[in-house]
């Protein structure tokens, strides 16, 4: 029983925190503020007032550091400075930084520790406060995990309200007026006259004052811009094409590069003839890297077409050569070896069970892709002082260490310019496309090399969603659910992406729960118990991780034994929801936003389904007809309660792509191995939702709950609540995605 019982401290440790070996830490280095990463790079005349505020006579540039894949990341954090330091929407630039420990992200802890969401117990205060420490310490800048509005909610306000009472300082100083007469708008100090004076003609004397510090903020009753809509920062420029990302940057005199690595990932390239290459059209150079061959080429195309035609003798896969195996060791996973950690044990589930009616079923989730449409690049130029790369990336400061790992350089002397990212779900929490495209470029020192995936190489190298399979047992009795038992078992997330760059997973794995064991139902009897089964495919976290599987087989499961109960699908969640109000409400409001309960035509059926995770309760209910034997999916119903909604259009914009997503994959998407290659080479083979499939989405954002982002919560929901809409359709329960092996869609 210890195993299942204790929890290591080792085990908190989040992500690399122990890449180095381990970090300790004292009272002192956890209060020692970070340096400002911005006064090392200051021109004359220019000032930074905090990491994130930078100003000169030319205008306001403000960092944004959470990176932004397309979620409208650097417009939220603009937004929350700009809201304090009185600042008119778009009247400044936006620039995502250098690496730096000052960026720290502080929501991280949060969701990395063995605790319910909504435990606020000392202890659960405690340990959170620790982790936090721990990340300040390790300067674990990030973003993942719906953090990033957390993160930056309460301290770029901060940061804004600084720049503002100092800006007013250096008013006063120059025109000898109180600070309690002046006022700040739009970007000036308004004198009691009315003169104004731009905040960009203040910055000579406020560099040499000491940042106004402590000044509280506006209460919420003066907010210009949260909680409004504004036009994101990047719409102009996405809407009329002329954003840019990784993929478009031009230096001079740039090499292009692109690779071929075993398809069968992680495995050896025995050796490899090139020479039917080496006189194709603009070929350059054709060299070996660790696990395969790269081309340098005139352009990308050609290095693509030159990769084709180059014979490889490829090693065998360090996993199971066929899909049916790895079914098979997940199948054969629920051994005693590799029990990762029992995570809720309520009640009796046994002698629930063996009292009531023993229902059981079991359900699978496939690999997935991540398939962003900007296929991974970078751009990197090794020079003997300093190496400078190009690329979009969710964790920059690690970035930066494994590249100087590659050329010898301080991690210092590494410098990341992020980029606009198009899309990510993910994939840019990986590290391995920039450490190639550090590889080629070390052999041509002094040149910056453009490293380029293939659509096909994209899809052969990608570390998918994990496969899952979960075994689930419960019992009924009086028209109530009495019992719930979900055994699950995966590969480790966190194992596989730790072990990539050098760091031992320890302890358990709290993504192969996520979705499960924080659900608010206060059943009498619940068990839920994680499997994590070594030797599958290499995975990585995809858009919600965990919780897009979890949530998945814990709502369906629920559902079917709620019906099998004869109770009502929502009423009897809410009669379960009892451990998180926040999460009741939304359940509620869900329920009144699509008139629960209504008449709907025969052959019409609706089903709900509830998933907390990433610290936010997101309920959905969906609506399908059954059409000659097809389903179509009507309307779709949506709340979430995330604290506090920056931009509401920006929100309800997230919350449909979510969903899009979620049952894009539930109905289309898959990843198949065959001789150790993944079958799917292109979106043709792993589609999305197409646009006549899409259901009408309506949205409701709740603010009860503390201060979260919305990402990837609406994603875990859309599953299960399309199974249990199909099966009220028509009395086919599914139970294994994605759904389309079992049931066609129109």
């Amino acid at each position: 029983m210890s195993k299942l019982k204790t929890f290591s401290r080792r085990a908190f440790l989040v992500g690399s925190a122990a890449v180095a070996g381990g970090v300790a830490f004292g009272g002192y280095l956890v209060a020692r503020t970070p340096e400002n990463p911005n006064l090392g790079n200051l021109g004359e005349g220019e000032m930074s007032f905090n990491p994130w505020v930078r100003i000169d006579r030319n205008g306001i540039t403000l960092i944004t550091p959470h990176a932004d894949i397309g979620q409208g990341a650097a417009s939220m954090q603009a937004a929350l400075i700009a809201e304090e330091m009185d600042l008119a929407w778009g009247g400044f630039q936006t620039d995502f930084g250098r690496p730096s420990a000052a960026y720290w992200n502080t929501a991280m802890a949060e969701d990395q520790a063995p605790l319910l969401p909504w435990d606020d117990g000392f202890g659960a205060r405690a340990m959170r406060a620790s982790m936090d420490a721990m990340l300040k310490v390790i300067g674990m800048q990030g973003t993942g995990g719906s953090t990033s509005v957390a993160d930056s909610f309460t301290k770029l306000r901060e940061a804004g309200a600084m720049a503002r009472e100092t800006l007013k300082l250096a008013a006063s100083e120059r025109t000898g007026i109180a600070v309690s007469e002046l006022r700040t708008e739009d970007g000036a100090v308004i004198l009691p006259g009315g003169e104004v004076l731009p905040y960009a003609e203040l910055a000579e004397v406020a560099a040499t004052l000491d940042p106004v510090e402590g000044t509280p903020l506006r209460d919420p009753s003066q907010w210009r811009l949260i909680g409004t809509p504004m036009p994101r920062l990047d719409t102009m420029a996405k809407t009329t094409g002329t954003q840019s990302y990784g993929l478009d940057i031009e230096l001079p005199e740039m090499l292009r590069a692109s690779v071929r690595m075993n398809p069968r990932k992680g495995g050896a390239l025995n050796g490899f003839d090139a020479s039917a290459a080496e006189g194709m059209p603009g070929v350059d150079r054709i060299v070996e890297i660790t696990g395969g061959v790269a081309v340098i080429a005139s352009n990308t195309w050609y290095a693509i077409q030159a990769l084709d035609a180059i014979d490889y003798d490829w090693g065998p896969a360090p996993y199971p050569a066929e899909q049916a195996a790895h079914w098979g060791a997940l199948d054969a996973g629920f051994t005693a070896d590799n029990l990762d950690r029992e995570w809720r044990n309520d009640g009796d589930v046994d002698t629930a069970i063996a009292d009531g009616s023993d229902i059981s079923a079991e359900y699978r989730a496939p690999y997935v892709a991540h398939q962003p449409l900007e296929p991974l690049n970078a751009i990197v130029l090794v020079e003997d002082a300093q190496v400078q790369v190009w690329t979009g990336h969710q964790l920059p400061r690690f970035l930066q260490q494994q590249v100087a790992a590659i050329t010898g350089h301080d991690t210092d002397h590494v410098i990341v310019h992020n980029q606009y990212i198009g899309g990510s779900f993910g994939h840019r929490l990986e590290l391995e496309y920039v450490k190639q495209a550090t590889e080629i470029a070390v052999q041509f020192r002094g040149k910056p090399v453009k490293l380029t995936y293939s659509r096909e190489e994209d899809f052969a190298q990608d570390f998918p969603r994990q496969i899952s399979l979960a075994r689930c047992r419960g019992a009924v009795a009086d028209g109530r659910v009495t019992a719930c038992d979900i055994e699950i078992a995966a590969p480790s997330v966190l194992g596989s992406q730790l072990g990539r760059i050098g760091a031992p997973a320890l302890g358990p794995d709290n993504q192969l729960p996520a979705g499960v064991w924080q659900q608010p139902y206060a059943l009498e009897n619940m068990r839920v118990r994680t499997y994590a089964v070594p030797d599958l495919s290499p995975v990585s976290s995809w858009r919600s991780v965990g919780a897009s599987v979890g949530g998945f087989l814990a709502e369906g499961f629920l559902d079917e034994l709620i019906v099998e109960a004869g109770a009502d699908p929502l009423e009897e969640r809410l009669r379960l929801c009892t451990l998180d109000d926040t999460s009741r409400r939304t359940l509620e409001a869900v329920a009144e936003m699509a008139n629960w309960g209504e008449p709907v035509p025969a052959g019409t059926g609706r089903g709900v389904a509830m998933v907390h995770s990433f610290g936010v309760p997101c309920a959905q209910i969906i609506e399908v007809t059954d059409v000659d034997g097809a389903i179509r999916l009507d309307r779709v119903w949506v709340a979430a309660d995330v604290g506090r909604v920056v931009d509401p259009v920006n929100f309800e914009n997230n919350v449909q792509g979510g969903v899009i997503w979620g049952l894009g994959h539930a109905i289309n998407s898959e990843i198949t191995y065959a001789d150790g290659m993944a079958e799917q080479t292109n979106y043709h083979a792993a589609e999305g939702m197409r646009l006549y499939q899409t259901p009408q989405i309506m949205v409701r954002g709740l603010e009860h709950g503390a201060v979260r982002g919305i990402g990837e919560p609406p994603v875990p929901p859309a599953a299960p609540a399309l199974a249990n809409a199909i099966y009220a359709a028509t009395g086919q329960r599914l139970r294994a995605m994605p759904f389309w092996n079992e049931i066609d869609f129109i």
